[in-house]
């Protein structure tokens, strides 16, 4: 029986690597962090983790809106209830008072206005989750969260 030498080749290499021992050294957490990506996720929460909660003893306080609340207010009551429903916030932001509008769900932009109702930027939500990235640092420097709108229909 006659054998080529090509086959005998392709045979002997085919077997030799099926047979073959192949050991991945996968990184389970970094030595300096402890964390297997420099941008690992955490664990889910049963909470959504966009919309911020407030504190319990938080109160909600209408005395003091402007009147663009009162017309943003309308506009958002005029279209469907959004999940989760919509809120607005009063905090003190880089020396100023600021209103903070939620996100209405996946994708979207909460809001942030300054006391005249002009947007100052975005800094949660869209493709990324991080806004708009005008201010990355929103979340940090903000302070005295009061409670000044929730839907409640």
């Amino acid at each position: 029986m006659r054998v080529s030498y090509s086959l005998l080749l392709a045979a002997t290499l085919l077997t030799g690597a099926a047979c073959s021992r192949v050991d991945v050294n996968t990184p389970t957490a970094d030595p300096n962090n402890g964390l297997a990506h420099p941008f690992s996720t955490p664990a889910p929460t049963s909470a959504n983790t966009v919309v911020p909660v407030p504190n319990d003893d938080m109160p909600l306080d209408t005395t003091r809106r402007p009147d663009w609340i009162n017309t943003r207010i309308q506009k958002i009551q005029s279209t469907r209830q959004l999940n989760p429903p919509a809120q607005m916030y009063r905090y003190e932001y880089r020396g100023q008072t600021v209103y903070y509008e939620t996100i209405s769900g996946a994708d979207q932009f909460s809001t942030l206005y300054d006391t005249t109702g002009k947007v100052l930027c975005h800094p949660e939500g869209g493709l990324t989750g991080k806004g708009d990235g005008n201010c990355p640092d929103f979340e940090k420097r903000r302070t005295g969260g009061v409670l000044v709108w929730t839907d409640q229909r």
